[in-house]
Protein backbone atom coordinates (compact mmCIF):
# COMPACT_ATOMS: atom_id res chain seq x y z
CA UNK A 1 0.00 0.00 0.00
CA UNK A 2 2.90 2.40 0.53
CA UNK A 3 4.70 1.83 -2.81
CA UNK A 4 2.08 3.41 -5.11
CA UNK A 5 1.93 6.83 -3.40
CA UNK A 6 5.71 7.03 -3.33
CA UNK A 7 5.88 6.18 -7.03
CA UNK A 8 3.48 8.99 -7.87
CA UNK A 9 5.30 11.52 -5.72
CA UNK A 10 8.72 10.75 -7.16
CA UNK A 11 7.50 10.80 -10.73
CA UNK A 12 6.01 14.23 -10.20
CA UNK A 13 9.20 15.47 -8.53
CA UNK A 14 11.54 14.86 -11.45
CA UNK A 15 10.80 12.18 -14.05
CA UNK A 16 13.26 13.50 -16.65
CA UNK A 17 16.30 14.39 -14.61
CA UNK A 18 18.42 11.91 -16.58
CA UNK A 19 19.24 8.25 -16.98
CA UNK A 20 21.29 8.01 -13.82
CA UNK A 21 18.45 9.45 -11.76
CA UNK A 22 15.92 7.03 -13.37
CA UNK A 23 18.20 4.07 -12.70
CA UNK A 24 18.60 5.13 -9.10
CA UNK A 25 14.86 5.48 -8.78
CA UNK A 26 14.31 1.93 -10.18
CA UNK A 27 16.90 0.50 -7.86
CA UNK A 28 15.33 2.18 -4.90
CA UNK A 29 11.88 0.88 -5.77
CA UNK A 30 13.14 -2.71 -6.23
CA UNK A 31 14.58 -2.68 -2.75
CA UNK A 32 11.26 -1.99 -1.13
CA UNK A 33 10.05 0.94 0.93
CA UNK A 34 12.07 0.19 4.00
CA UNK A 35 15.42 -0.10 2.23
CA UNK A 36 15.16 2.02 -0.93
CA UNK A 37 13.11 5.05 0.04
CA UNK A 38 13.06 5.39 3.76
CA UNK A 39 15.92 5.69 6.13
CA UNK A 40 16.33 2.36 7.91
CA UNK A 41 17.86 1.82 11.24
CA UNK A 42 21.25 1.10 9.66
CA UNK A 43 21.35 4.08 7.19
CA UNK A 44 23.46 7.17 7.78
CA UNK A 45 21.98 10.74 7.46
CA UNK A 46 24.29 11.32 4.46
CA UNK A 47 22.82 8.34 2.61
CA UNK A 48 19.35 9.59 3.36
CA UNK A 49 20.08 13.05 1.89
CA UNK A 50 21.59 11.55 -1.27
CA UNK A 51 18.49 9.43 -1.84
CA UNK A 52 16.05 12.36 -1.54
CA UNK A 53 15.12 13.88 -4.93
CA UNK A 54 14.55 17.67 -4.67
CA UNK A 55 11.66 19.22 -6.54
CA UNK A 56 12.72 21.49 -9.46
CA UNK A 57 11.69 25.09 -8.77
CA UNK A 58 11.25 27.85 -11.37
CA UNK A 59 13.21 31.10 -11.00
CA UNK A 60 11.47 34.43 -11.61
CA UNK A 61 14.52 36.23 -13.02
CA UNK A 62 17.93 35.10 -14.18
CA UNK A 63 21.15 36.53 -15.61
CA UNK A 64 23.29 34.71 -18.15
CA UNK A 65 26.77 35.41 -19.51
CA UNK A 66 26.69 33.24 -22.65
CA UNK A 67 24.50 33.32 -25.75
CA UNK A 68 22.48 30.28 -24.58
CA UNK A 69 19.95 29.76 -21.76
CA UNK A 70 20.41 26.40 -20.00
CA UNK A 71 17.89 24.41 -17.99
CA UNK A 72 20.04 24.96 -14.92
CA UNK A 73 19.68 28.73 -15.45
CA UNK A 74 15.87 28.76 -15.24
CA UNK A 75 15.20 26.17 -12.51
CA UNK A 76 16.79 25.12 -9.26
CA UNK A 77 17.46 21.43 -8.66
CA UNK A 78 17.82 20.64 -12.38
CA UNK A 79 20.03 17.67 -11.75
CA UNK A 80 21.82 16.17 -14.72
CA UNK A 81 19.67 18.21 -17.11
CA UNK A 82 21.20 21.48 -15.92
CA UNK A 83 23.66 21.77 -18.84
CA UNK A 84 21.04 21.33 -21.58
CA UNK A 85 20.49 24.48 -23.70
CA UNK A 86 16.85 25.34 -24.42
CA UNK A 87 16.81 28.96 -25.66
CA UNK A 88 19.08 31.55 -27.26
CA UNK A 89 19.91 34.38 -24.86
CA UNK A 90 18.92 38.01 -25.53
CA UNK A 91 21.40 40.42 -27.10
CA UNK A 92 24.29 41.64 -24.97
CA UNK A 93 23.18 44.05 -22.29
CA UNK A 94 19.45 43.50 -22.92
CA UNK A 95 16.61 41.75 -21.07
CA UNK A 96 13.99 39.41 -22.49
CA UNK A 97 11.17 37.30 -21.05
CA UNK A 98 10.08 33.65 -21.33
CA UNK A 99 6.37 32.86 -20.79
CA UNK A 100 6.08 30.12 -18.20
CA UNK A 101 3.79 27.95 -20.35
CA UNK A 102 6.27 27.87 -23.24
CA UNK A 103 9.17 27.32 -20.86
CA UNK A 104 7.46 24.29 -19.26
CA UNK A 105 6.82 22.85 -22.72
CA UNK A 106 10.51 23.17 -23.55
CA UNK A 107 11.40 21.47 -20.27
CA UNK A 108 9.01 18.61 -20.91
CA UNK A 109 10.74 18.01 -24.25
CA UNK A 110 13.79 17.12 -22.19
CA UNK A 111 11.83 15.00 -19.68
CA UNK A 112 11.92 17.64 -16.97
CA UNK A 113 8.46 17.62 -15.35
CA UNK A 114 6.85 18.40 -12.05
CA UNK A 115 8.37 21.89 -11.90
CA UNK A 116 7.14 24.09 -9.08
CA UNK A 117 6.19 27.39 -10.82
CA UNK A 118 5.18 29.35 -7.71
CA UNK A 119 2.58 31.15 -9.86
CA UNK A 120 5.32 32.80 -11.95
CA UNK A 121 3.83 33.79 -15.32
CA UNK A 122 7.09 34.63 -17.09
CA UNK A 123 10.80 34.44 -16.44
CA UNK A 124 12.95 37.57 -16.96
CA UNK A 125 16.28 36.80 -18.69
CA UNK A 126 19.09 39.39 -18.66
CA UNK A 127 22.30 38.89 -20.58
CA UNK A 128 25.27 40.46 -18.87
CA UNK A 129 27.62 42.68 -20.86
CA UNK A 130 30.48 45.11 -20.46
CA UNK A 131 29.24 48.52 -21.50
CA UNK A 132 31.65 50.93 -23.18
CA UNK A 133 29.90 54.31 -23.35
CA UNK A 134 30.40 56.65 -26.29
CA UNK A 135 31.92 59.38 -24.11
CA UNK A 136 34.45 56.86 -22.77
CA UNK A 137 35.43 56.03 -26.36
CA UNK A 138 35.92 59.73 -27.14
CA UNK A 139 38.05 60.22 -24.02
CA UNK A 140 40.20 57.19 -24.80
CA UNK A 141 40.82 58.35 -28.37
CA UNK A 142 41.70 61.87 -27.22
CA UNK A 143 44.04 60.48 -24.56
CA UNK A 144 45.77 58.20 -27.08
CA UNK A 145 46.28 61.12 -29.48
CA UNK A 146 47.61 63.37 -26.71
CA UNK A 147 50.14 60.76 -25.56
CA UNK A 148 51.17 60.07 -29.15
CA UNK A 149 51.93 63.78 -29.67
CA UNK A 150 53.69 64.34 -26.37
CA UNK A 151 50.84 66.07 -24.55
CA UNK A 152 49.78 65.30 -21.00
CA UNK A 153 46.10 66.29 -21.19
CA UNK A 154 43.39 64.53 -23.21
CA UNK A 155 41.70 67.86 -24.03
CA UNK A 156 44.73 68.94 -26.07
CA UNK A 157 42.84 67.80 -29.18
CA UNK A 158 39.41 68.59 -30.56
CA UNK A 159 38.21 65.24 -31.93
CA UNK A 160 35.63 64.69 -34.66
CA UNK A 161 34.84 61.11 -35.69
CA UNK A 162 33.99 59.97 -39.21
CA UNK A 163 31.09 58.11 -37.58
CA UNK A 164 29.89 59.16 -34.15
CA UNK A 165 30.83 56.39 -31.70
CA UNK A 166 27.90 54.49 -30.22
CA UNK A 167 27.75 52.84 -26.81
CA UNK A 168 29.15 49.33 -27.19
CA UNK A 169 28.01 46.15 -25.44
CA UNK A 170 30.86 43.64 -25.17
CA UNK A 171 30.96 40.14 -23.77
CA UNK A 172 31.60 40.41 -20.02
CA UNK A 173 34.72 38.29 -20.42
CA UNK A 174 36.34 41.36 -22.08
CA UNK A 175 37.49 42.74 -18.75
CA UNK A 176 40.78 44.35 -19.80
CA UNK A 177 41.45 48.06 -20.29
CA UNK A 178 41.21 49.78 -23.67
CA UNK A 179 44.83 49.76 -24.76
CA UNK A 180 45.88 51.72 -27.89
CA UNK A 181 47.97 49.41 -30.09
CA UNK A 182 48.16 51.55 -33.24
CA UNK A 183 47.95 55.36 -33.35
CA UNK A 184 48.41 57.34 -36.56
CA UNK A 185 47.86 61.10 -36.69
CA UNK A 186 48.76 63.58 -39.42
CA UNK A 187 49.20 66.99 -37.77
CA UNK A 188 48.80 68.84 -41.07
CA UNK A 189 45.48 67.39 -42.10
CA UNK A 190 44.39 66.36 -38.62
CA UNK A 191 43.42 62.86 -39.82
CA UNK A 192 43.74 60.07 -37.24
CA UNK A 193 43.38 56.28 -37.19
CA UNK A 194 43.43 54.63 -33.74
CA UNK A 195 43.08 50.93 -32.92
CA UNK A 196 42.43 49.60 -29.41
CA UNK A 197 42.57 46.12 -27.94
CA UNK A 198 40.54 44.86 -24.96
CA UNK A 199 41.90 41.68 -23.43
CA UNK A 200 39.57 38.91 -22.28
CA UNK A 201 39.66 36.63 -19.27
CA UNK A 202 40.21 33.51 -21.34
CA UNK A 203 42.85 32.65 -23.93
CA UNK A 204 40.65 33.96 -26.74
CA UNK A 205 41.99 36.72 -28.99
CA UNK A 206 41.40 40.23 -27.61
CA UNK A 207 38.59 42.37 -28.97
CA UNK A 208 39.77 45.06 -31.39
CA UNK A 209 38.12 48.47 -31.84
CA UNK A 210 39.12 50.93 -34.56
CA UNK A 211 38.16 54.60 -34.89
CA UNK A 212 38.97 57.22 -37.54
CA UNK A 213 38.33 60.93 -37.89
CA UNK A 214 39.95 64.35 -37.51
CA UNK A 215 41.74 65.74 -34.45
CA UNK A 216 42.79 69.40 -34.24
CA UNK A 217 45.31 70.51 -31.62
CA UNK A 218 43.87 73.12 -29.26
CA UNK A 219 45.30 75.41 -26.59
CA UNK A 220 43.89 77.46 -23.70
CA UNK A 221 43.33 80.99 -24.99
CA UNK A 222 42.18 84.25 -23.45
CA UNK A 223 38.97 85.24 -25.28
CA UNK A 224 37.22 88.60 -25.09
CA UNK A 225 33.78 88.55 -23.48
CA UNK A 226 32.98 91.93 -25.09
CA UNK A 227 34.36 94.24 -27.74
CA UNK A 228 37.04 96.71 -26.63
CA UNK A 229 38.36 99.92 -28.14
CA UNK A 230 41.94 100.86 -28.92
CA UNK A 231 43.98 101.74 -25.80
CA UNK A 232 41.27 100.34 -23.51
CA UNK A 233 42.59 98.43 -20.50
CA UNK A 234 41.25 94.90 -20.07
CA UNK A 235 39.54 94.04 -16.79
CA UNK A 236 39.08 90.59 -15.27
CA UNK A 237 35.44 90.44 -16.36
CA UNK A 238 36.44 91.16 -19.99
CA UNK A 239 38.40 87.93 -20.45
CA UNK A 240 37.39 84.24 -20.35
CA UNK A 241 39.39 81.09 -21.12
CA UNK A 242 38.41 78.75 -23.97
CA UNK A 243 40.03 75.92 -25.89
CA UNK A 244 40.79 77.19 -29.40
CA UNK A 245 42.51 75.52 -32.38
CA UNK A 246 46.22 76.29 -32.35
CA UNK A 247 46.04 77.16 -36.04
CA UNK A 248 43.61 79.94 -35.16
CA UNK A 249 45.66 81.65 -32.46
CA UNK A 250 49.20 80.77 -33.57
CA UNK A 251 52.17 80.39 -31.28
CA UNK A 252 51.81 83.76 -29.53
CA UNK A 253 48.47 83.03 -27.84
CA UNK A 254 47.92 85.12 -24.72
CA UNK A 255 46.88 83.56 -21.45
CA UNK A 256 44.27 85.12 -19.20
CA UNK A 257 46.81 86.06 -16.56
CA UNK A 258 48.78 87.93 -19.21
CA UNK A 259 45.79 89.67 -20.80
CA UNK A 260 44.13 91.12 -17.70
CA UNK A 261 45.48 94.61 -16.98
CA UNK A 262 46.95 95.02 -20.45
CA UNK A 263 45.95 97.65 -22.99
CA UNK A 264 44.50 96.87 -26.41
CA UNK A 265 46.76 98.04 -29.25
CA UNK A 266 43.76 98.17 -31.60
CA UNK A 267 40.01 97.68 -31.62
CA UNK A 268 39.12 94.05 -30.78
CA UNK A 269 35.81 92.23 -31.20
CA UNK A 270 33.93 90.05 -28.72
CA UNK A 271 34.80 86.36 -28.95
CA UNK A 272 38.24 87.06 -30.39
CA UNK A 273 41.14 85.00 -29.07
CA UNK A 274 43.88 87.33 -27.87
CA UNK A 275 47.47 87.21 -29.06
CA UNK A 276 50.43 88.79 -27.34
CA UNK A 277 50.81 91.14 -30.31
CA UNK A 278 47.29 92.49 -29.65
CA UNK A 279 48.26 93.75 -26.20
CA UNK A 280 50.59 96.31 -24.68
CA UNK A 281 51.41 97.54 -21.24
CA UNK A 282 48.92 100.26 -20.27
CA UNK A 283 50.02 103.87 -20.78
CA UNK A 284 50.97 105.46 -17.49
CA UNK A 285 51.38 108.82 -19.18
CA UNK A 286 49.07 110.18 -21.88
CA UNK A 287 49.70 112.94 -24.37
CA UNK A 288 48.83 116.44 -23.05
CA UNK A 289 48.47 114.99 -19.55
CA UNK A 290 49.79 116.92 -16.57
CA UNK A 291 52.64 114.98 -15.07
CA UNK A 292 55.20 115.28 -12.35
CA UNK A 293 58.80 115.70 -13.46
CA UNK A 294 61.22 114.19 -10.96
CA UNK A 295 64.85 115.27 -10.84
CA UNK A 296 66.83 112.94 -8.61
CA UNK A 297 70.51 112.45 -8.01
CA UNK A 298 72.90 112.06 -5.12
CA UNK A 299 71.77 114.56 -2.53
CA UNK A 300 69.15 115.98 -4.89
CA UNK A 301 65.41 115.36 -5.25
CA UNK A 302 63.27 117.96 -7.01
CA UNK A 303 59.78 117.79 -8.48
CA UNK A 304 58.36 120.13 -11.08
CA UNK A 305 55.02 120.21 -12.86
CA UNK A 306 55.10 119.31 -16.56
CA UNK A 307 52.92 118.50 -19.54
CA UNK A 308 53.46 115.30 -21.50
CA UNK A 309 54.15 115.68 -25.20
CA UNK A 310 54.00 111.88 -25.80
CA UNK A 311 52.16 108.89 -24.37
CA UNK A 312 54.11 106.05 -22.82
CA UNK A 313 54.03 103.07 -20.53
CA UNK A 314 56.46 102.13 -17.80
CA UNK A 315 60.03 102.33 -19.05
CA UNK A 316 59.21 104.39 -22.14
CA UNK A 317 61.14 107.61 -22.82
CA UNK A 318 58.77 110.53 -23.46
CA UNK A 319 59.12 114.27 -24.00
CA UNK A 320 57.69 116.57 -21.34
CA UNK A 321 57.41 120.37 -21.22
CA UNK A 322 58.80 121.76 -17.98
CA UNK A 323 56.08 124.27 -17.07
CA UNK A 324 58.53 126.28 -14.98
CA UNK A 325 61.28 126.76 -17.58
CA UNK A 326 59.04 126.17 -20.63
CA UNK A 327 61.73 123.88 -22.00
CA UNK A 328 61.10 120.36 -23.33
CA UNK A 329 63.03 117.59 -21.62
CA UNK A 330 63.18 113.83 -22.14
CA UNK A 331 62.42 111.52 -19.26
CA UNK A 332 61.52 107.93 -18.41
CA UNK A 333 58.02 106.95 -17.32
CA UNK A 334 58.30 105.42 -13.85
CA UNK A 335 54.68 105.49 -12.69
CA UNK A 336 51.23 106.82 -13.41
CA UNK A 337 51.74 110.50 -14.26
CA UNK A 338 55.40 110.39 -13.22
CA UNK A 339 58.44 111.02 -15.40
CA UNK A 340 62.01 110.82 -14.13
CA UNK A 341 64.64 113.12 -15.65
CA UNK A 342 68.26 112.11 -15.39
CA UNK A 343 70.59 114.59 -13.76
CA UNK A 344 74.32 114.72 -14.47
CA UNK A 345 76.33 113.18 -11.64
CA UNK A 346 78.52 115.76 -9.80
CA UNK A 347 82.08 115.34 -11.01
CA UNK A 348 85.51 116.19 -9.59
CA UNK A 349 87.37 118.88 -11.53
CA UNK A 350 91.16 118.59 -11.19
CA UNK A 351 93.42 121.73 -11.11
CA UNK A 352 97.19 122.05 -10.84
CA UNK A 353 98.73 124.08 -8.00
CA UNK A 354 102.35 125.31 -8.14
CA UNK A 355 104.67 123.26 -6.00
CA UNK A 356 108.19 123.89 -4.77
CA UNK A 357 109.51 120.82 -6.53
CA UNK A 358 107.56 121.45 -9.73
CA UNK A 359 105.20 118.52 -9.08
CA UNK A 360 101.56 119.15 -9.77
CA UNK A 361 99.41 119.24 -6.64
CA UNK A 362 95.82 118.19 -7.39
CA UNK A 363 92.90 119.90 -5.73
CA UNK A 364 89.31 119.05 -6.36
CA UNK A 365 86.07 120.98 -6.74
CA UNK A 366 82.55 119.64 -7.30
CA UNK A 367 80.65 120.78 -10.33
CA UNK A 368 77.15 121.92 -9.60
CA UNK A 369 74.36 119.74 -10.98
CA UNK A 370 72.26 120.89 -13.83
CA UNK A 371 69.49 123.21 -12.84
CA UNK A 372 66.04 121.66 -12.38
CA UNK A 373 64.58 124.62 -14.23
CA UNK A 374 66.40 123.99 -17.47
Amino acid sequence: MMRAPLLIGLAIALAGAGPSLSQGLAQGLSQGPAQGLAEGPGQSPAQSRDDVIATPVLRASITVTSDLVLIGDVIDNAGSAAKIAIYRAPDLGTTGSLPTAKLLAALRAHQVIGVETRDIREVSVTRLARTVASDEIENQVARALAQNNGHAEANSFQVKFDRDPQTLQLDPSNSGAMEPVAVRHDLRSGRFDVTFEIAGESSAAPTKLRFTGTAIETVDAAVLARGVERNEILKSSDVVVERRPKTEVGNDVAGRDVAVGMQARRQLRAGQALRVADLAKPDLVSRDQSVTLIYESTGLYLTVRGKAVDSGTEGDVVNVVNLQSKRTVAGTVIGRGQVAVSVATPRVVASAAPGGDGAAAVTGSVAAPASASR
